[in-house]
């Protein structure tokens, strides 16, 4: 059988860590690694790890003396990778039992397939939805790359590991980085499939993409890293198009946050918000915007007026939050 690398960055995960650990031992596909990385926790992480690995040999567990954000802790878990197929699982969520098989079984039947996607089913409270992938066979990479620009295609995954030794995790940003390399990985990938194992992607207020955090501007830093890495790989003016449209459509949601949140982040961390927004605002190449994002009523840029550009979002999400919550 081929060995499977399960990358597992953790920080304060210790009430989820047992349901992720367990579905991971418990997988059909047995011939496997379990590489736990603890990102300097300061709860019963460490613990539970520990006790995980003297119960079962497949569990590796590395403690970092630093929180270097997930992106570094996936990375150190790379570089002990010994297996043929890498895939990452966050230590909230969980994969049913048959995933890695159906994975693996894919690349064998497939030998020029690089990538392959597990079905996502994202889980709140008690409720459970399934992540709307698009109905193909294969795609090429280039095919995959532009689906993943726009989410058509998610980012939950198993990898060649030649491939993502060549591209590790980008560390740009201390959070939302990592969607980057998801991305590379297509555009270099010969073929990128779907398999029927599924990952269990859990939704809950304490996530890094659901908690009130000044991380959540991290999220511009990782969108500009991805275009400096878009530019670098030749990628094409339609290409560049479509994802200058989605950064400047998170600059839009950014401020959104800003405007409901910024009550609840420290003084500092609103300017320093702020100061993310306006830069990227600045940076944003207009010309290639949809005449839809330049002229439409809360997301036209105005620029070079910064402070017009505000007063808009101001009465923008100040209309629409009204009108919602009548």
């Amino acid at each position: 059988m081929s060995k499977v690398s399960i990358l597992v960055a953790a920080f304060n995960a210790a009430p989820f860590l047992e349901k992720c650990l367990d579905s991971l031992v418990g997988q059909t596909h047995t011939d496997l690694e379990i590489l736990c990385v603890d990102d300097a926790s300061t709860d019963d992480t460490p613990a539970i790890l520990d006790r995980w690995a003297l119960r079962d040999t497949r569990v590796q567990v590395t403690h970092l003396a630093e929180n270097g954000g997930q992106a570094h802790a996936r990375n150190v878990g790379l570089q002990k990778a010994t297996g043929q197929f890498v895939c990452m699982v966050d230590s909230d969520d969980w994969l049913s039992p048959d995933a890695l098989e159906k994975a693996v079984a894919t690349f064998e039947e497939h030998p020029e397939t690089d990538c392959v996607l597990f079905q996502v089913v994202e889980v709140t409270g008690q409720n459970e939805r399934r992540y709307p992938l698009p109905s193909f066979e294969w795609m090429s990479g280039a095919e995959a790359f532009e689906a993943s620009l726009t989410w058509q295609l998610h980012g939950l995954y198993m990898v060649r590991a030649e491939l993502h030794r060549r591209f590790p995790y980008d560390e740009s940003s201390r959070a939302y980085s990592d969607d980057n390399t998801t991305r590379i990985h297509y555009l270099h990938a010969r073929q990128v499939r779907t398999c029927e194992g599924v990952y269990f992607y859990l939704q809950h207020p304490a996530s890094v993409t659901h908690r009130v955090s000044v991380r959540r501007f991290d999220y511009l830093r990782a969108n500009e890293s991805m275009l400096r890495q878009m530019r670098v790989c030749g990628a094409d003016n339609r290409l560049l198009d479509i994802y200058e449209n989605v950064r400047w459509l998170n600059v839009v949601d950014l401020y959104m946050f800003y405007y409901q949140h910024r009550r609840e982040l420290a003084p500092h961390d609103r300017r320093f918000g702020l100061a993310e927004i306006k830069r990227i605002w600045k940076s944003i190449d207009l010309g290639r915007l949809t005449p839809r994002n330049r002229l439409k009523f809360g997301y036209a840029p105005l620029r070079p007026f910064w402070g017009l550009f505000r007063l808009e979002e101001e009465v923008y999400f100040s209309l629409r939050f009204f009108f919602k919550g009548r």
